[in-house]
């Protein structure tokens, strides 16, 4: 039998983790320690109030069935107040907010709910890949809007084409930024709103870095804008904040339309979150900051390590303000996927080339913070041996 897959996975570009593992398997085929700072999975461990917490409500029966599929009531109230508290935003629990598998999946799962064959998604570039692949299964056409240095690395609306933003039903915007590691104030959310206002789209607001932030930073909500309640939603994840990648718990919320909208398409495609892996994440949603506090001392403590040792090896990147990646710009000569290449296979130290983020990544790579300090020491001194 001859097995043919669907035309639209003919449209994917290979994912780019997956990718990025084989040829870190091979390389340690061959002997090598390899350093990963690719894939952007923290190092230090969820916090053990969490991980109590799953154990307690592991132990109760009642969570060994399935699921609410919108989340928990409490697991609801849990995400709103945070955000209550967080950005001063209030929202009903049982309309405005809905539990998910990861942001991941639920940034997936938007498209689906819609986008309709034809129409146009915004898409930043460089970007987060499920933004595209979202967009492609949904039968949407994707728009790139550039993300370019000069600009700060934030899309400029100005420059889409009045044919484009007609036609448009879907933007993503993410801040703090992956994989740039860009970061926004509040005006430039505002700009956003009155856009998608104006040509009625939607607009999709992935925030899962908020709370990885440094020198008092502190991200905005697109949910804090006036008028974002009439066209947006936001996406947040756990993983990044509490160090719950594995977990895959985070959370929408937003215009009660577009969240009616993505919990259509969940409750037939998944069974919802674990009940017990709610109770934890609501533990880790009610308690204090102290933890993440600590985390984000860690992560600016590496930043500064790596800023000043690859400026020293001249690689140009500057110090960010929020997430745990920095961008830094290929030397002349080189490649994004040449560089990656070459560091990984003479080096043994895996990046992520910019242009597996889209077009506008060429001439750029992605170091992620989240192995310990005396791994990235030794990473450096790897890269300088290579005389770049």
């Amino acid at each position: 039998m001859l097995i043919k897959a669907a035309a639209r996975l003919g449209l994917l570009p290979p994912y780019l983790f997956a990718e990025l593992d084989r040829v870190k398997r091979e390389v340690q085929q061959t002997g090598v320690d390899v350093i990963s700072l690719g894939i952007g999975d923290p190092d230090l461990p969820t916090p053990g109030f969490i991980v109590e917490a799953l154990k307690r409500a592991a132990d109760d029966t009642a969570n060994h069935r399935y699921p609410d599929y919108q989340g928990l009531d409490r697991f609801r109230a849990a995400a709103t107040g945070w955000y209550r508290r967080r950005f001063g935003v209030s929202l009903d629990p049982a309309r405005e907010a809905c539990a998910l598998i990861g942001s991941k999946e639920g940034i997936a799962n938007f498209a689906t709910a819609v986008v309709d064959p034809g129409d146009i998604v915004l898409i930043p570039d460089p970007g987060y890949p499920v933004y595209y692949s979202g967009c492609v299964f949904s039968g949407g056409e994707a728009y790139f809007m550039p993300l370019r240095a000069e600009n700060g690395f934030l899309p400029d609306f100005g420059a889409i084409p009045g044919e484009v933003a007609r036609r448009a039903k879907l933007m993503w915007l993410n801040y703090p930024n992956n994989p740039t590691a860009a970061t926004v104030e509040p005006e430039f959310l505002r700009q956003a709103v009155e856009f998608c206002l104006r040509n009625n789209i939607i607009l999709a607001f992935d925030i899962a870095y908020s709370e990885i932030a440094f020198d008092g930073y502190r991200a905005p909500s697109v949910l804090q804008i006036e008028g974002a309640r009439e066209c947006a939603i936001e996406f947040h994840s756990l993983s990044k904040t509490y160090s719950m990648t594995g977990w895959r718990v985070g959370f929408a919320l937003g215009n009660a339309a577009l969240i009616a909208a993505l919990g259509a398409v969940k409750t037939n495609v998944d069974s919802g979150v674990f009940q017990a892996v709610q109770e934890a994440a609501i533990a880790a949603l009610d308690a204090d900051d102290r933890t993440v506090r600590e985390y984000c001392s860690i992560y600016q403590q590496r930043r500064d390590l790596m800023v000043g040792a690859l400026r020293e090896i001249g690689l140009e990147c500057a110090p960010p303000r929020a997430t745990f990646y920095l961008w830094a710009k290929v030397p002349q000569g080189y490649s994004s996927t040449s560089l990656t290449e070459q560091v990984l296979r003479r080096a043994g130290v895996v990046i992520t080339p910019g242009s597996g983020f889209g077009k506008c990544g060429e001439g750029y790579v992605r170091f992620s913070l989240t192995v310990a300090s005396d791994r990235l020491q030794a990473a450096v001194e790897r890269l300088r041996a290579l005389r770049l």
